[in-house]
């Protein structure tokens, strides 16, 4: 899989998205063609059936309508990326990636009315953490772990992204509204989230489309780009996602 350089590595770094191309915004739609990320001539092996995205995942609701959930991962298989996930008060569901190929990749894997290409970044400055992405601004604040957060510390790396570790804490997480840590996704795929830490959300302001975004808020409902939420209160998870394909045919 390949890595991003030493600096893009960092959780602390600053990163445009759409550096690799230079992206300024096509819009492509979810059924577009088959991404050609499996192609060994970009790096990546040929029948591959696992991916990973390490990072952070941000989800907020806004109190002017809009829920959102941003994905900012510092190693995965399309380089260092942040996307973000939209849902609008009347349920309208928007994906914002930096790359083609990964926002079909993404598209085949969560459900979306509307896939767009724009430059995305990310930028952290101690606790307070600012996305940009197209026509979206979003700044945040974190706060402490909670008990929740201190749990997921206790859990040890290698035993905390291991599938059957997973699929036994589904149960209890699915005490947190709309949660779910493992499932199916789309085309045929499966995919799971190993939390290994959490930070409570504490302020949020932000623009989308010229609109501003109002007063942190609650994410509900529940997100609808798969088949779990993010959690219902405000918070910075870190993780790692993986996605398992189901095998090429012939």
């Amino acid at each position: 899989m390949p890595r991003s350089t030493a600096a893009a590595k960092s959780d602390y770094c600053a990163f445009s998205g759409s550096a690799r191309r230079g992206i300024a915004g096509p819009e492509i739609g979810v059924n577009s063609p088959a991404p050609e990320w499996r192609r060994a001539d970009r790096g990546y092996e040929v029948g591959m059936e696992r991916v990973r995205f390490d990072g952070w995942i941000a989800g907020v609701g806004m109190s002017a309508g809009p829920r959102l959930v941003v994905g900012h991962w510092v190693d995965s298989p399309f380089g260092a990326v942040t996307d973000v996930m939209v849902e609008h008060r009347d349920g309208r569901r928007v994906l914002l990636a930096p790359d083609p190929e990964l926002g079909r990749f993404i598209a085949e894997t969560y459900s979306f009315d509307e896939v767009r290409v724009v430059p995305t970044a990310m930028r952290r400055a101690g606790n307070a953490w600012t996305v940009t992405a197209g026509g979206l601004t979003l700044r945040f604040e974190t706060g402490g772990r909670g008990a929740l957060g201190g749990l997921l510390r206790l859990v040890p790396a290698p035993l905390a992204g291991r599938l059957s570790w997973v699929r036994l804490v589904d149960r209890p997480a699915r005490l947190l509204r709309g949660v779910r840590t493992y499932g199916s996704a789309g085309n045929g795929r499966r995919e799971w989230y190993a939390a290994r830490d959490l930070h409570r959300i504490t302020a949020a302001s932000g623009e989308l489309d010229g609109t501003d975004l109002g007063r942190l808020t609650v994410l509900d409902p529940p997100v609808r780009f798969g088949f779990g939420s993010a959690p219902r209160s405000p918070a910075l998870v870190r993780v790692t996602t993986t996605v398992e394909l189901p095998a090429p045919a012939g």
